[in-house]
């Protein structure tokens, strides 16, 4: 498989999947701002919507949107349990994590990308932010992770969230259990070497 990723987007989501199913996978580094892939292919001929992530399978066809391939590589390796059985609940509620987290946490980031955002804009999209991430945490209450006491899909997804909001220095620093769970995230080592191949963090 071909993870197509740029460092820091919503892509290293999947890019901490993969790692996390012990997958074996290559990476195709994408420029946004020229829509070219490292090797100079036209990123548009791979993913006509011009956006990271894509993941390019085995037999060739090419996955896109954040919530469709985690689930994909999470149902690669179901001993993992990164994901719940398809038909069960607990796999619904997975997936209303997944469109909670990028509708409402992904997107709500939007206008902070824009250099031009005026501070009013700003502030109003930092306390959105501000009221979802408390969502988040109240969710977290007496679990060590969003479904319960095992890391899947979700986490990885907030994971980014969590240091795209670092980015743009959102505070979040009173909402007491979200950092000690962002750490807790950040300690695993696909997530260590997902920061290592994306940042050179070690």
């Amino acid at each position: 498989m071909k993870l197509y990723y740029t460092p820091g987007a919503c892509s290293m989501n999947p890019h901490i999947m993969l790692r996390e199913a012990g997958l074996k996978f290559d990476l195709v580094k994408v420029d946004l701002g020229s829509h070219k892939t490292a090797d100079g292919k036209d990123f548009y001929a791979i993913n006509p919507k011009g956006y990271v992530p894509a993941l390019e399978l085995d037999n060739g066809q090419v996955l896109t949107e954040n919530p469709a391939i985690v689930q994909y590589i999470a149902d690669q390796k179901p001993e993992t349990k990164l994901a719940p059985a398809n038909g069960t609940l607990e796999r619904y509620r997975l997936q209303e994590w997944l469109g909670f987290i990028g509708t409402e946490l992904h997107k709500t980031f939007g206008p902070l990308w824009n250099p031009n955002v005026s501070e009013g804009e700003k502030k109003a999209t930092f306390d959105k932010l501000t009221k979802r991430f408390e969502f988040v945490a109240k969710n977290l209450e007496g679990k060590q992770y969003l479904m319960g006491d095992h890391f899947t899909a979700p986490d990885a997804y907030v994971f980014v969230m969590l240091q795209w909001a670092q980015h743009h220095k959102l505070d979040l620093s009173k909402i007491s259990n979200l950092k000690a769970y962002g750490e807790r995230i950040a300690a695993r080592p696909a997530v260590q070497a997902t920061l290592a191949a994306e940042f050179g963090k070690q």
